[in-house]
């Protein structure tokens, strides 16, 4: 029965790996597909093939949600199982709704949840939670704004001697790489989150006697993140691509620029931040810089709203998994 509990918690860890792909996937290309500098079918399939590739350069993150999170004593494939399976119901919530809510929080969230509900509150590490996360999350956003914000105004002042149609076809080819680069970062900061919780996984039902990822988990977690990215999330590319800001070439690859320079920084750190947050908070800050109504801040609204219940509500329906499991 263990072995077949374990192969259902891997199998339920690459299904959120898979829909933290297609429900991120809008990070990373958005706004290449709604400046028309990538059409979507190879906008999808550069995405997919950077994140599998920045899904390998390290383990920074993996070890963070792994050991930072949780004690590793409180954690058995149950718990594992729950907290996947209320990640996997937020994901699929919010997509459902087109609202870009955090993939990472919401697994962080499932974890810290399931937990509560099987142990006691001493079995999770509070501290580490608001270092390694809390603070990044309060952070990271706030540096993206500004970023995007003094990289596009850099850019409307560096080329502003141009003519509009040269600068849009510029910045359309320049797009390809910024795309390419954030694609890139999300793969190096959201797989490595599949990987911990295998990781995890694998420690509780005893098959690796000390918490690291085998070179296996690695594999399976980044190409089926790239798999996911590759199917696409429309809703959410609607949202931040076309709803939140109207976006020229240069705006889109001063936001893609600026996000991924924070989420290859964070995931250096082992900081497992939202790479939602990040390139969303991009994307406000290069739309302010025109005029604070370029932003439609409705729409604003309803994702702040998201990132603010991601968290508790990715807990509570992982804690009532848990129990509804341990009864059966």
């Amino acid at each position: 029965m263990t072995g077949s509990l374990l192969v259902i918690v891997v199998g339920t860890a690459l299904l959120f790996d898979f829909t933290n792909g297609f429900h991120d996937s809008a990070n990373a290309i958005a706004t290449s597909i709604s400046t028309r500098a990538l059409r979507p079918g190879v906008a999808l399939g550069m995405a997919a093939l950077a994140n599998v590739l920045g899904a390998l350069i390290s383990t920074e993150v993996a070890s963070t949600l792994g050991k930072g999170i949780v004690e590793t004593q409180a954690v058995t494939q149950v718990v594992v199982l729950a907290a996947l399976v209320g990640a996997v119901i937020w994901n699929l919530t919010t997509w459902y709704f087109g609202i870009p809510s955090s993939s990472s929080h919401a697994l962080i969230g499932g974890l810290v949840g399931a937990v509560l509900s099987a142990a006691t509150s001493s079995d999770v590490k509070w501290r580490g939670i608001l270092e390694k996360v809390v603070i990044p999350t309060l952070t990271s956003p706030l540096i993206g704004l500004l970023g995007g914000a003094m990289l596009a105004t850099a850019l409307y002042w560096t080329f502003r001697r141009l003519r509009p149609h040269s600068a849009s076809a510029g910045f359309r080819h320049a797009q390809t790489v910024s795309a390419a680069l954030m694609a890139f970062s999300h793969g190096s900061n959201d797989a490595q989150k599949t990987m911990g919780v295998i990781a995890l996984a694998l420690l509780s039902a005893g098959r690796i006697d000390h918490f690291f990822v085998p070179l296996w988990v690695k594999l399976a977690s980044a190409v089926t993140i790239g798999l996911g990215t590759f199917s696409g999330g429309k809703r959410i590319i609607r949202t931040l691509g076309m709803k939140l800001v109207k976006l020229q070439p240069i705006d889109g690859f001063a936001a893609e620029t600026a996000a991924s320079a924070v989420l290859l920084g964070t995931a250096h750190l082992g900081f497992p931040i939202s790479t939602t947050h990040v390139i969303t908070s991009a994307i406000m800050g290069v739309g302010a810089t025109k005029r604070l109504s370029a932003v439609r801040w409705g729409v604003t609204f309803n994702i702040l709203l998201a990132w603010a219940l991601t968290l508790p509500m990715a807990a509570l329906l992982a804690a009532i998994v848990y129990k509804l499991v341990a009864y059966l």
